[in-house]
């Protein structure tokens, strides 16, 4: 019987008894190990792109609790170009805003897209469950249009041997153990990923001395759907901080900060929680609407990373690979952003068409991704739990003045919330002979713009492609080319600049690979080479 067991909101992928399991043993291109967002995305990724996925899963649909709550416009875009960002967005809650308090005083706001032309919001709040089982959803579809995707639950992997070219599993099911080979595995297996310890891989990094009440309420309120975050709160029992969020379903996400000392039993008692909640609601509305506690949880801050995402055969991404602090909401989105960098070089591998060298540069580009989230999500956590007593000063120092002065504002620390990874100066990128917008150059995730009746990344495909801005263009190389003869002026600000015209080069998960003022075949194909790495064929 398998070792582990959950209880699911969403049962999506009942485990069902597979002809492997009984007779030889089947080798596979990739298998996935873990079907949170992470698996679950690259497995839909890899499936569009022709490449069969395996997706071993210990329980059989997305577990119990809010988990993740906050998905950023990239990570909406991403799921978008999976074709899973829709329903993500109409059920999610859509929000821009944040508002900073200190004591019962706004510090100040902050709108995350101010902009117009976007598809897609600055954030959601959705409840990872439902982000999973949309995802399972478009690997449905998918599946059903001839996509060599599989998921089996209640698959536990209890054992992993690599070697050069490959890996040995061995997995546990209702029905008994058995064996697979995989030409490459990625764990996707989470913050305790078994199989990192099981091949005895390092996990190093900073665990904050802060203890955190997490507590999901149903209940109908009036609070508008903006992100609430308080530096000393002015309601009782909150600690040192407080953030409130509203999610689908009537659903709000209350933290709580409770210190370093705690008894973690007392915490979570049901009694001491609801005296948290209803003084945090009392001082907002003078009153207590009735409500339900739907889920609660206390956890640790850890920054944590592995020395590097690829031994082998066997890659690791999102929360087995890296680990940050939930205020910036930079967990889950960072691991989307795994599977995004990693999905199209692991389809090129596995056709033949890159040499697995490219893989190289999955992890060298995501532990950089990996660095920057640490940074911000260790400064913010150090923002809002001072150790010291000049620290405090500090800080209480730079909320009074960003009460009144902007210039302070930007030192205000209630977590960086996610944004998409610009890789400057990284090997597989090329030039930049435009020297346009900075926030579409070389290294940078494409922003969105209005094209025509639509959207510019509803014209990007999943491979690499010239975006022609201006003129038209020769074909090059069997490249697909958008040609956009008359730019809007939204997308004429953020890719154009004071330039007539321009061509760009995308690659398949919609990063800028280079720019130039025109177009000469020599030089795209000279940046298509440099973006596959010299072994490319």
């Amino acid at each position: 019987m398998v070792a582990t067991r959950y209880e699911t909101a969403f049962k999506l992928y009942p485990y069902e008894k597979v002809a492997a399991q009984a007779g030889p043993v089947v080798r596979h291109p990739v298998v996935i190990i873990g079907g949170g967002p992470v698996g679950l995305a690259l497995a839909l990724d890899l499936g569009r792109k022709g490449t069969p996925a395996l997706v071993l899963d210990d329980h059989d649909g997305a577990g119990l609790g809010s988990k993740a709550i906050c998905f950023a416009k990239r990570t909406l875009d991403i799921a978008h170009r999976l074709g899973a960002g829709r329903p993500m967005v109409d059920k999610g809650v859509v929000w821009n805003v944040g508002r900073v308090f200190h004591g019962e005083g706004q510090v100040f706001e902050f709108d995350l897209l101010p902009e117009d032309g976007h598809r897609n919001p600055g954030f959601i709040n959705l409840q990872q469950p439902y982000f999973e089982r949309f995802l399972v959803d478009a690997i449905r579809e998918a599946q059903a249009a001839g996509a060599p995707t599989e998921i089996r639950g209640r698959n536990l992997v209890t054992d992993i041997e690599t070697f050069d070219d490959h890996a040995i599993l061995k997995i546990d099911t209702p029905d008994g153990p058995y064996t697979l080979e995989a030409d490459w595995v990625v764990a996707c297996d989470g913050a305790r990923s078994p199989t990192r310890d099981r091949m005895g891989l390092s996990f190093d990094g900073r665990v904050f001395e802060d203890n955190f009440l997490i507590a999901d309420v149903k209940m109908k309120a009036d609070f508008p759907t903006e992100r609430w975050f308080w530096f000393q709160p002015p309601f009782e029992g909150a600690g040192q901080s407080a953030l409130l969020h509203k999610q689908p379903d009537d659903i709000w996400r209350i933290d709580f900060q409770l210190g370093w000392d705690i008894d973690r039993d007392a915490e979570l008692d049901p009694d001491r929680i609801r005296a948290r909640v209803d003084a945090m609601l009392s001082s907002q509305t003078g009153k207590v609407p009735d409500y339900e506690l739907e889920w609660t949880s206390i956890y640790t801050f850890q920054c944590r990373r592995m020395k590097t995402f690829r031994h082998g055969p066997v890659l690791f991404a999102g929360d087995a690979a890296h680990q940050v602090s939930p205020f910036g909401a930079r967990g889950a989105n960072s691991g989307v952003q795994d599977a995004d960098n990693l999905g199209w070089k692991l389809d090129l591998v596995c056709k033949g068409k890159a040499d697995q060298s490219l893989l190289d540069s999955y992890a060298t580009e995501r532990a950089f991704g990996a660095d920057e989230n640490i940074l911000n999500s260790s400064r913010a956590t150090d923002f809002m739990t001072p150790k010291t007593e000049i620290s405090q000063i500090f800080r209480n120092a730079v909320l009074d003045l960003a009460g009144q002065h902007a210039f302070a504002r930007p030192l205000v620390n209630s977590g960086r919330l996610s944004v998409p990874c610009v890789y400057d100066d990284f090997p597989h990128f090329g030039p930049d002979a435009l020297n346009g917008p900075a926030r579409t150059r070389p290294g940078a995730a494409c922003t969105d713009a209005p094209v025509e009746n639509a959207f510019l990344l509803d014209h990007l495909s999943d491979g690499f492609m010239l975006l022609a801005l201006g003129f038209d263009t020769p074909p090059q190389d069997a490249l697909p080319v958008v040609h956009i003869a008359a730019p809007s002026p939204a997308l004429a600000e953020r890719y154009l600049g004071d330039a007539p015209r321009a061509l760009y080069l995308i690659r398949p998960d919609q990063h800028i690979i280079a720019r130039w003022p025109d177009y000469h075949a020599n030089a795209v194909t000279i940046a298509m080479q440099n973006a596959l790495g010299k072994a490319a064929r």
